[in-house]
């Protein structure tokens, strides 16, 4: 994606914004549990509310906003979301110098950020939309998909280094200023911003109905093909995040590794993510977007159930790489595809409130699956847990579409070229 058309720059902004606040978050990768634990001295169950309970008010509370998002100047909205979180995010070292901080200013601090995150990825869905041609959707989710997994990779060691030199708040700090940055790349995409929706000059400001705050579900649900992606994705989403603080108990605490073999184990796999997010374009050239689809949500829910038969040393990390590695590489696929699918098969009036809706209800089933398999962990143990997990993800595939029109296909190919 060469820099010389005003699109092609302003989409470099875009990417620019999106790679700072990345890499901001997965330094301060977390940041606020390990706060909670060795300044707060929290225990076991208020760190896992500060996670669960983050996600699932901050979902609550973007609810309403889709509906406002969609009327609105879509760059505003981003750069309003980024400064919100920006000031969250600095109050908490600004707190911690003048030694006011609590447990409760950092719950304000997730859930605030949480529906921030929600409002920011609805409005940057519905902009893409409208800043990018429709053959260079995929191209541009894939440059987004690489640097999440990039960021994945290089962020947390470098967190936990500058967490060891230079104390608990320094990757807080630098998550804030990501945010600050974002903003500032945001505002310098410059240009025309094509409207998705009528403005509320236009439509004469038409209050909020509740109609309007539960279309996007309302959507998807009728919707031949998102529906059961969506269904897909939010079972595959929860199970995996759901297992991860298993995860890390049944590494760490039952089979004894260390903490750089547990961070090398999730960490090193996601080079897959960003080699397999590049092939996603030739991929569906060659093969179509149905097969690829298919291919890649079926082979992603196939790998997980794998780790409940971990055992300790060095074979045993050798299996959580290697699933680790499938796993992600899958996904790697599958991502870009999906977000490429969702925007190209969503009308442009109804993108805010479907991402919003997608985000809303995948991280409010993230924060129920998290507690309900913590509870299961108590009664049956991690690992059982775990392939709980594993089995149920078998199922998953059965969710994904049987078909995409064939119309669909041929468009993109041509696209593609």
């Amino acid at each position: 994606m060469d820099i010389d058309t005003p699109w092609r720059r302003r989409f470099a902004w875009l990417w620019a914004a999106y790679a700072i606040s990345t890499a901001g978050t997965f330094i301060a990768f977390d940041a606020f549990p390990l706060i909670a634990i060795l300044v707060l001295h929290a225990g076991p169950a208020g760190v896992s509310a500060l996670k669960s309970v983050g996600l699932a008010v901050g979902a609550i509370l973007a609810v309403p906003i889709a509906p406002l998002l969609e009327r609105r100047r879509k760059r505003r909205a981003m750069i309003a979301a980024d400064l919100i979180r920006f000031a969250a995010f600095a109050s908490v070292p600004f707190a911690f110098g003048f030694g006011w901080l609590s447990f409760a200013q950092l719950l304000v601090v997730s859930v605030i950020t949480g529906a921030a995150d929600i409002a920011f990825r609805a409005a940057s869905g519905a902009y893409l939309k409208t800043l990018l041609p429709q053959g260079e959707l995929l191209a541009g989710n894939a440059r987004f998909e690489q640097t999440l997994w990039t960021a994945t990779i290089l962020g947390p060691p470098l967190g936990g280094a500058a967490f060891a030199l230079f104390g608990p708040v320094i990757t807080v700090i630098a998550n804030a200023v990501s945010f600050l940055l974002s903003a500032i790349a945001i505002r310098a995409i410059g240009g025309q911003e094509l409207s998705s929706a009528p403005s509320p000059a236009q439509t004469g400001a038409p209050r909020l109905h509740a109609a309007d705050v539960f279309e996007g579900w309302r959507y998807i649900l009728t919707h031949p093909t998102l529906r059961p992606l969506f269904f897909n994705t939010i079972m595959v989403n929860g199970l995996i995040m759901a297992t991860a603080p298993l995860l890390a108990v049944l590494m760490l605490g039952q089979l004894g590794f260390a903490p750089w073999q547990y961070g090398l184990a999730f960490g090193l796999p996601c080079v897959g993510g960003v080699i397999s997010a590049r092939l996603a374009r030739p991929l569906i050239a060659r093969f179509g977007e149905r097969k690829v689809m298919r291919a890649a949500g079926c082979l992603r829910a196939c790998w997980s159930v794998g780790l409940a038969f971990i055992q300790p040393g060095i074979a045993g990390l050798a299996l959580v790489l290697a699933i680790q590695f499938g796993l992600v590489t899958s996904i790697g696929v599958f991502n870009p595809v999906l977000a490429t699918y969702r925007l190209q098969h969503t009308e442009a009036d109804r993108i805010a409130r479907v991402l919003s809706a997608w985000s809303v209800t995948s991280n409010a089933t993230i924060a129920v699956l998290t507690a309900l398999w913590g509870l299961l962990a108590g009664l049956t143990g991690p690992r059982t847990a775990i392939a709980i997990a594993g089995l149920l993800m078998l199922l998953s595939p059965f969710l994904l579409p049987r078909e995409v029109r064939q119309s669909e296909q041929e468009r993109l190919a041509q696209q593609l070229g």
